[in-house]
């Protein structure tokens, strides 16, 4: 008898793993997160001069920009790919 899983089976117990692993507090990304959104308040206010309010509403739209331009960068690398299939 073989102990080989089908694909399907491998995803689901890599998906039951990952369930697992999230119910039991398992991953702390919120240092990972933190750093990675400071970098947008670093870059909008360089100098510390604007306003806390004032400098995470423009970080707030750093990071939408910085997030739609890498969905344009996306898209276009899914169009050529398409157009060359």
């Amino acid at each position: 008898m073989s102990t080989a899983l089908t694909p399907k089976q491998r995803s689901l117990r890599a998906r039951i793993g990952a369930y697992s692993l999230h119910a039991q507090g398992g991953t702390n990304t919120a240092p990972a997160s933190a750093a990675f959104l400071s970098r947008f308040e670093r870059e909008v206010d360089p100098d510390g001069t604007l306003t806390p309010d004032e400098r995470v509403r423009r970080a707030r739209l750093a990071r939408k920009a910085y997030m739609s331009r890498l969905a344009l960068r996306s898209s276009r690398v899914r169009s050529r790919k398409a157009g060359a299939a």
